[in-house]
C-alpha cells in the first residue's frame, strides 16, 4: 500500500505510521527525519538544505522533493510506503503524483487524523522529555513522580521551545492554511479517510489501519479489482 498521512504537529502521525509500517511491511517515511539523516550524512543534499535550516528557513520545494524522491526510490519502498509530513502544499501534491506516475505507481489511501486543538495543545505543552535519556512526559497525563526529574534516570525534564502553547497554537495556525487545500485536494480524488480522534481516550493505531485498509478495499471494488 502507498499511504500519505496527513494531521498537525501532535495528531500523531509518526506514532500511527510507524504501526502501520510494522503490520504492513513497508517503510514509514518522515520527512522531517530524513532531512536530518542527509544533513547528518553530509550529502550534497544535506548541505544545501542545512544551509536553510541553520537560519530558520523552511527548505524549498524543489530540495525536499528530491529527498523524497531519493528515498521512495530504494528497493525496500517498491512494495509501497507510509509518507509523514509530505506532502504539506498542494505544489507538493502535485509534484508526488507526478513522481508516482512516471514509476507506474499511485497512491491508495490519505489518512486525515482530525484532532481538536485542546487535545494537541495537552499532548505538546503539558510534554516534557528529559535531557538525560530522551523519555517523555506529560504533566496531565503520564506526570513525573517527582516534578522535573526522570523516573528512569533522574535526569532533568524540559520543555521544547516548540512545544510551549502559544507557539503550537502558531503551528495549528499554519497547518491548517497549508493543508485545507490538500484535504479537498484528495477528497475531490476519492482517497481521503478522515480518522477522528476527539475524546478523551486517544484512537489507537488499529483503529487507524483498519479505516485505511477499508477505504483502500473500497476503492479496489469501486474499479471492479475487487
Amino acid at each position: 500500500m502507498r499511504i500519505v498521512m496527513l494531521g498537525g504537529p501532535g495528531a500523531g502521525k509518526g506514532t500511527h505510521a510507524e504501526y502501520m509500517s510494522e503490520r504492513l511491511g513497508v517503510p514509514h517515511v518522515a520527512s522531517g527525519d530524513i532531512l536530518r539523516e542527509e544533513v547528518a550524512s553530509g550529502t550534497d543534499l544535506g548541505k544545501k538544505a542545512k544551509s536553510y535550516m541553520e537560519r530558520g528557513l523552511l527548505v524549498p520545494d524543489d530540495l525536499v522533493e528530491e529527498i523524497i524522491a531519493r528515498r521512495l526510490s530504494r528497493p525496500d519502498a517498491e512494495g509501497g510506503f507510509i509518507l509523514d509530513g509530505f506532502p504539506r502544499t498542494l505544489e507538493q501534491a502535485r509534484w508526488l503524483d507526478g513522481f508516482l506516475r512516471g514509476n507506474g505507481w499511485g497512491l491508495e489511501v490519505v489518512v486525515n487524523l482530525v484532532v481538536p486543538d485542546w487535545k494537541i495543545i495537552r499532548r505538546l505543552a503539558y510534554r516534557r522529555i528529559c535531557r538525560n535519556c530522551g523519555a517523555i512526559y506529560n504533566l496531565i497525563t503520564m506526570p513525573p513522580k517527582r516534578e522535573g526529574v526522570c523516573d528512569k534516570c533522574g535526569g532533568e525534564l524540559y520543555q521544547r521551545d516548540d512545544d510551549r502553547e502559544e507557539v503550537v497554537r502558531e503551528r495549528l495556525r499554519v497547518y491548517r492554511r497549508q493543508t485545507a487545500p490538500l484535504v479537498a485536494y484528495y477528497r475531490r480524488r476519492g482517497l481521503l479517510v478522515n480518522v477522528f480522534d476527539l475524546g478523551e481516550e486517544d484512537v489507537r493505531s488499529e483503529e487507524v489501519l483498519e479505516a485505511a485498509i477499508s477505504k483502500a478495499e473500497g476503492r479496489s471494488e469501486a474499479r471492479g479489482e475487487g
